[in-house]
């Protein structure tokens, strides 16, 4: 009796696919947007594209070891941690790619700063002093200050609350914290913000002193804050810089809110293989992969919203794995989570968004050896050219494998810029607008390798590291077609919205 109806039940579930497929065909080529009538529902800050450098970058030290090139493939994956000397903050390919992203916010924290020493001199001691597992010396920091003022981008960062930032009794002591604000104005630098402390919800692995517990983190924090007001009453006090979602999490929010300034998060999407997670590129382009960050950030909402309404909402490090990206973090696959995650957070009002990191391990814009730019680089270039800060609704609803986001456009006067993604790996898509457009479309050949085109052309640098014209094709109305597993940004010139005059 199987037998019998198992061709016919073939044949139904085949037809109805197809009409399936058929009315999800209509229902994409009926999608149309009156550019003069998307109205403002958030504003951005203006350096809402932003990145870390992480302190040990500062420092030289261990750090999340990149992924062996082709030529070494077969040696293992899971190997966390390699040496690294000092970042050079001088190198003229890394100023003028991190300039051409300006303005942005810089960040110098991460784990390692919970107990990184500031020597408050030139060169380091032989060693760390007890309770600290790194140095800063005033000529690393004074680097660090130079590469803010030169690119625009102003400092934020967190301070040492490992052992030996404690008084006898094991009660922080702002001292540390006190040298480096110091020598920072001295220097001519300007911190804008500051966290106490990296994922205090990880005490652990951020080196807090043993049995560190929320009672003691809300101790320190209200200790932090006293001195900050005190000290420096014109940084931003962020908190709490959790990555988690659980209850320790919202317990350190808890503690914290009422002193922070802005709230601030941390997320990542998963685990790198280093760390024990998924190395397999197949989830990338999901819906569901995407979706992610937005449901992280509902989190951080629901709990600002109860325990400090009003404040603004800052991710502080983000990126597509933790522990240094999986390898498709350097390919075009992870594009796709980069320019959504820029489109989602940006409409839910989130002020900045610090990608970690601008060149190290992995998940850099930039190759940590060469400087060169990976494909997100290039789209955090198109975003800081493109979208400005007055954030528009698009009015299209989340459908499978098409998302569409609306800003005004950048220094266009009555200009907007859409970003449009479709990661199908399939199906095109179709948009109608109400006037012409320019058109800049990313794409690649191979999604999982470190190459992009846009409109055809693959992007490198020219000579002298010059960053290449990145131009649109000509203006069109009308229907525009999205092919699968692209990126465009749209710019309607003459827009006629008036929340973009």
């Amino acid at each position: 009796m199987r037998d019998r109806w198992a061709y016919p039940l073939r044949c139904l579930a085949a037809v109805s696919a197809m009409a399936a497929f058929a009315h999800t065909k209509a229902a994409a080529a009926e999608l149309a947007l009156n550019v003069a009538t998307l109205p403002r529902v958030a504003t951005i800050d203006p350096r809402f594209q932003s990145y870390n450098i992480e302190m040990v970058e500062v420092t030289g030290g261990r750090f999340w070891k990149p992924y062996a090139t082709a030529a070494t493939r077969r040696r293992a994956e899971t190997e966390r941690f390699a040496a690294r000397t000092p970042i050079d903050l001088h190198d003229g390919r890394l100023r003028k790619l991190a300039a051409a992203l300006s303005p942005v916010y810089l960040r110098v924290s991460g784990t390692w700063a919970n107990s990184t020493f500031f020597a408050d001199s030139e060169t380091p001691p032989a060693a760390p002093p007890a309770g600290f597992n790194g140095v800063l010396t005033r000529r690393q920091w004074r680097d660090v200050i130079e590469f803010s003022r030169a690119v625009d981008a102003p400092i934020v960062t967190s301070f040492a609350i490992s052992a030996g930032a404690r008084d006898a009794e094991g009660q922080w002591s702002p001292e540390q914290a006190r040298q480096l604000l110091a020598f920072t104005r001295s220097a001519g630098g300007r911190i804008a913000a500051a966290e106490f402390m990296n994922e205090p919800d990880l005490p652990t692995i951020g080196s807090a002193p043993n049995r560190y517990d929320a009672a003691a983190y809300g101790r320190d924090f209200a200790a932090f804050r006293a001195f900050m007001k005190d000290t420096a009453p014109d940084v931003t006090i962020l908190g709490p810089g959790t990555i988690g979602t659980g209850a320790e999490a919202q317990a350190l929010f808890a503690l914290s809110a009422a002193g922070v300034d802005a709230v601030s998060y941390h997320h990542y999407g998963a685990l790198s293989a280093r760390c024990g997670g998924d190395r397999r590129a197949r989830h990338a382009l999901s819906d569901e992969w995407l979706a992610r960050t937005g449901e992280t950030l509902a989190l951080y909402e629901t709990l600002r919203d109860q325990l400090a309404p009003g404040k603004p909402i800052w991710l502080t490090e983000t990126a597509e794995t933790a522990c240094g990206g999986n390898r498709l973090a350097a390919t075009f696959a992870d594009t796709f989570r980069y320019l959504d995650q820029l489109g989602r957070l940006a409409k839910a009002g989130v002020q900045v968004v610090m990608h970690n990191t601008l060149a190290a391990s992995d998940y850099g814009l930039l190759d940590e050896r060469t400087h060169l730019p990976r494909p997100n680089y290039w789209a955090a270039l198109l975003w800081r050219r493109l979208m400005g800060t007055i954030v528009l609704d698009a009015g299209i609803a989340e459908r499978h494998g098409f998302h569409v986001y609306a800003h005004c456009a950048r220094d266009m006067p009555d200009g907007i810029a859409l970003l449009v993604i479709n990661n199908d790996r399939r199906m095109r898509h179709k948009l109608t607008l109400s006037a012409a457009s320019q058109r800049y479309t990313l794409a690649s050949e191979k999604p999982a390798d470190g190459n992009v085109q846009l409109n055809g052309a693959t992007l490198l640098l020219g000579t002298s590291d010059r960053i290449p014209a990145l131009n649109s094709d000509a203006a069109v109305a009308g229907t525009i077609v999205f092919a699968p597993r692209t990126i465009t940004f749209l710019i309607v010139a003459d827009a006629g919205n008036a929340n973009c005059r």
